[in-house]
């Protein structure tokens, strides 16, 4: 008896820490291929998506699956099995007793396939109440800012304070639905050990049963109750579980694009855009477009907010793929190349800059995480970064808050650039760079795209005249088309947008305070 204690007491220290391990790796696993899996998905996906469901499932969910799912399982088929073994047992040792064991186990599974029901039926209301609380926590903590400064903290909070009013609410009915399964459960499998051993004492006062088998059967008593408790106790939890799996396949089972095409160097890098069409769900963004961009030329895209600016960008560097039309790079379709390399031609910055909660250096080798120290500095001197990062506390070794928080907005920029400049990408993307940069940086971000662009390919969205004016060409894009293309002076001449949009800009500029 006291090997065996200790060779369960070993046996089961082994089982938690591989029910551990297993359980934690394989939800960390999942993630990253959940990751890997959103990389290739159309850019549409993330605008009808909200970050809130994505976030839940890759977050909550995968952790519920990983602490609980594991444990779930392993007691849920032990508790069965061992319960099935027992009865098997004792039927052979007295009929009697068997019998009556069955039809306790039967109406114990009975109980708990209501109680299955009665969780299936609230498991929907449960992971949709989680998915709402983590979208309203992710919109407060990202817009605290405007709720502050437009004083609708009240509001906003209110808000916040329902959806997660609303989960404690759903978490609590959950609870309170399973009480009445659980207790008869409870019941049902205290009842069966209580008459076994009642019936096995009768047998051997009665002289029907030995005194060995009884202890036997009394015995036998315990382990079912053990059995059916745990076979019992986390069975509510398995709906929770199917609906957790069930929206992770369900990110797996969404089409990603096209991404089998081959891993090959374009043979130039003009860019052709062919009789493109793009609809976002029922709206044309783009119809039946053609554009040529040669190479080491400076394209400037202008026009109406809305009219498509940005998305002939992303359709350029297959962020979504052509409804209609063709898009070639080096003169071949980018459906050809593989998505890995087709992006190591495109470099990217945009109006909205992301940096990672890491080191201000390794935010600059983001694209060439094997890049050494002296490339860093080198990429950051030439996106004019270099200063203000020195006189950070750690220098290159600051970390800086998730977003960028602790950067203002033209040093959030310039950091961006020099990652760009990492890259060293034959073709730079730019949307409206310099939209958002107060005056006083605004010569340092100039020169620091002027050291990115460089022998390159640029397209770039801008607003800024500065911008705009020295372009190669400029495209006017509206509703989708190109209503008019050239170089500043020649859309100068015509009474268009471009002249409308010139003259708008230079109206604004002139604007002064009265004092």
């Amino acid at each position: 008896m006291l090997f065996s204690v200790f060779g369960a007491s070993v046996v089961r220290y082994k089982v938690t820490m591989l029910q551990c391990e297993g359980g934690y790796r394989t939800c960390a696993n999942k993630r990253i291929e959940i990751a890997e899996h959103l990389r290739y998905l159309p850019m549409g996906y993330f605008n009808k998506n909200s970050l809130g469901s994505i976030t839940s499932v890759t977050t909550n969910r995968m952790e519920q699956l990983g602490n609980i799912a594991t444990r779930v399982v392993m007691m849920t088929t032990q508790g069965i099995l061992n319960t099935i073994m027992i009865t098997a047992m004792i039927c052979i040792f007295d009929i009697r007793i068997g019998l009556m064991a069955i039809g306790g186990v039967v109406i114990f599974f009975g109980i708990n396939g209501l109680l299955q029901k009665a969780s299936e039926k609230l498991a929907p209301a449960k992971n949709a109440s989680d998915v709402a609380l983590v979208e309203q926590v992710i919109e407060y903590v990202q817009g605290i800012s405007e709720v502050k400064a437009f004083n609708l903290t009240g509001r906003y909070s209110k808000r916040l304070n329902d959806a997660i009013a609303d989960n404690a609410r759903i978490n609590t009915t959950l609870e309170f639905k399973m009480i009445p399964f659980i207790i008869s459960q409870t019941f049902i499998a205290k009842a069966i050990g209580v008459v076994m051993c009642a019936m096995s004492i009768y047998f051997i006062i009665n002289g029907s049963m030995v005194l060995s088998k009884g202890i036997v059967m009394m015995i036998s008593a315990f382990i079912m109750y053990s059995s059916l408790d745990n076979a019992g106790m986390f069975s509510s939890l398995l709906r929770i579980i199917d609906y957790i799996v069930k929206d992770t396949k369900d990110i797996f089972e969404l089409k990603p694009m096209d991404i089998e095409g081959k891993d090959m160097r374009p043979e130039s890098f003009d860019i052709d855009v062919e009789n493109v069409s793009f609809s976002y769900e029922e709206k044309t963004i783009i119809d039946n477009l053609s554009v040529h961009i040669p190479a080491k030329t400076t394209t400037a895209i202008v026009g109406p907010s809305g009219g498509g600016k940005t998305t002939l960008c992303h359709l350029i560097a297959r962020f979504w793929d052509v409804d209609k039309g063709v898009v070639k790079l080096g003169g071949k379709n980018v459906k050809d190349y593989s998505m890995d390399a087709l992006m190591r031609n495109f470099s990217f910055v945009f109006q909205s800059v992301y940096l990672f909660q890491d080191t201000i250096a390794n935010n600059i080798r983001f694209g060439q995480p094997e890049a050494s120290m002296e490339q860093v500095i080198a990429a950051a001197k030439k996106a004019c970064c270099h200063d203000f990062i020195m006189a950070l506390p750690n220098g290159y070794d600051t970390v800086i808050g998730e977003g960028g928080a602790s950067l203002s907005g033209g040093e959030k920029q310039r950091i961006s650039i020099a990652r760009a400049i990492m890259k060293d990408a034959p073709i730079i993307i730019l949307d409206e760079a310099t939209a958002n940069v107060d005056p006083e940086n605004e010569k340092d971000l100039v020169d620091a795209i002027e050291a990115l662009t460089k022998e390159k390919t640029i397209i770039m969205i801008a607003h800024r005249l500065k911008t705009v004016r020295n372009a190669d060409r400029i495209l006017v894009v509206d509703k989708g088309q190109i209503v008019e293309q050239g170089k500043h002076d020649e859309l100068m001449k015509q009474n268009g947008i471009y002249k409308k949009f010139v003259n708008a800009r230079e109206l604004a500029s002139s604007w002064k305070l009265a004092v």
